[in-house]
């Protein structure tokens, strides 16, 4: 990767490279990126972990009230999913639709690694029928739901900071084969229309990350969904959290062997890397692309409302290892305040839907 990216700054026009191409080579390359190559990054032999891979029970929640949405509301059950990564949300969904729905359903999942889709197909073929493509372009425009979990804060972005009252854009270049951080005066006029469309004003010295990529795929999003909904679960900050003086080095860091890493020029093609979303700025571009905002509620709220409560068995099971003390647990750390949930909201964005999406 260190090779590739030498050839990449170098062939750049002042041998530097914005963060956003470098975040596309590390994490995207066909071959090298760390998304790519067959290499286990979930779970605890992995570097991150997410909702789905703590309990089947989120991929059998968001099944019922799909369900329950598609009866409602005349739409046709569809449900494409945008980076399915092993395949374990796919699965407990299409379990519980097999279980308790019993009706005909299309799933499509939308994935660009190689590898992830070895994973999908071990764990969901053949006992279910999944549609598998690389591009949404490759679909034709359906109704139903696109449904994403942390699919935008792994998108590249660039990254600029305020300093001396200018805005300075910060590139990667390569020296003495290592990577190291520069900061030229800002000229992308992409950057300036997001930061004034976005209400956002930078303090000195204050650094953030720009998602020019997002509205992109927004729009392709709304392209290929005729009518439903389009549901995001991400971790993110509206324009006011990112005024919080605790946000001024932005929110930019890696994650390798479950170990948060704040310089991302570490491990390239090695590590995972993040940001938070603007959620305003998902909001905004889903507006102006026919995607018309529904609501914004932390996880827990949303399992709350889709009846997770129903699923958490009332009687009492001594047996710590049993089934059902399993469940409850996995239920239990979904809706506690201080669990997982409570850093992910839930992003819902509709499109010819006017009734109401939580019927429990």
């Amino acid at each position: 990767m260190l090779t590739y990216l030498k050839r990449l700054i170098s062939n750049s026009e002042l041998n530097l490279i914005s963060y956003a191409e470098y975040i596309e080579a590390v994490l995207y390359h066909p071959v090298l990126g760390y998304y790519m190559k067959s290499k286990q990054k979930i779970g605890s032999q992995g570097d991150f972990i997410t909702t789905s891979n703590i309990s089947d029970i989120y991929g059998r929640i968001i099944a019922k009230w799909f369900a329950n949405v598609c009866k409602e509301n005349d739409l046709e059950p569809i449900f494409c999913e945008i980076g399915a990564g092993n395949g374990r949300f796919a699965h407990a969904f299409l379990q519980e639709w097999e279980d308790s729905i019993k009706t005909p359903l299309k799933y499509i999942i939308v994935e660009s690694s190689p590898y992830h889709l070895s994973l999908q197909n071990e764990l969901l073929k053949p006992a279910h029928i999944v549609t598998q493509v690389t591009r949404l372009d490759e679909l034709e425009p359906f109704e139903g739901i696109v449904f994403s979990n942390e699919l935008f804060d792994a998108m590249p972005v660039h990254v600029i900071e305020q300093e001396n009252n200018q805005l300075y854009e910060v590139m990667v270049g390569m020296k003495n084969e290592s990577l190291y951080e520069e900061k030229v005066p800002l000229i992308n006029p992409a950057i300036y229309t997001f930061l004034e469309e976005s209400d956002l004003v930078l303090k000195e010295k204050q650094r953030i990350e720009v998602p020019l990529l997002m509205e992109g795929m927004v729009q392709d999003i709304s392209r290929v969904l005729k009518r439903g909904l389009v549901l995001t679960a991400d971790y993110g900050y509206t324009k006011e959290d990112w005024k919080h003086p605790s946000r001024i080095m932005g929110s930019l860091r890696g994650y390798y062997q479950h170990q948060m890493i704040h310089d991302v020029l570490e491990h390239p093609g090695e590590m995972d890397i993040t940001t938070h979303i603007h959620f305003d700025w998902l909001i905004q571009t889903g507006q102006q692309a026919e995607l018309l905002f529904y609501s914004k509620l932390r996880q827990d709220e949303f399992l709350l409302k889709a009846g997770i409560l129903k699923e958490l068995e009332s009687h009492y099971d001594p047996n710590p290892f049993s089934e059902v003390s399993k469940r409850n647990r996995a239920i239990r750390s979904l809706i506690m305040p201080s669990g997982m949930s409570s850093f992910f909201h839930i992003v819902i964005q509709q499109k010819g839907i006017n009734g109401n999406l939580f019927l429990n």
